[in-house]
């Protein structure tokens, strides 16, 4: 598996807009076999600061898989507007280093 995590910058003023669309591209996502999960979370001391996580299958599956599937064009026909915000789109592995904390 492989994380991918993409930042963007978004004005507060269009921040409903901007989930209302990701909530809308979530259901082509979600349907995607190479999707394993995802998260979009907004920034408490910095609200225009986003940063969507996807859990894909691999890397290839996502590169090659899924952006060559009808899935992406229905995802993407949603955030398309949103796609110059992007500070920084890039892939991750997990490492060994993982747990809970006490709180959990």
């Amino acid at each position: 598996m492989i994380i991918e995590y993409t930042r963007y910058r978004i004005p507060v003023a269009d921040a409903e807009a901007f989930e209302a669309a990701y909530a809308r591209a979530a259901v082509p996502l979600a349907g995607a076999p190479q999707c394993v999960d995802y998260e979009l979370t907004r920034c408490d001391e910095d609200p225009e600061s986003y940063v969507l996580r996807i859990t894909w299958t691999s890397a290839a599956d996502h590169l090659t898989g899924f952006r060559g599937s009808p899935a992406f064009r229905a995802f993407f026909a949603e955030i398309k507007p949103y796609f110059p915000a992007i500070e920084e789109m890039r892939h991750y592995t997990r490492t060994a280093v993982a747990g809970s904390g006490a709180g959990a």
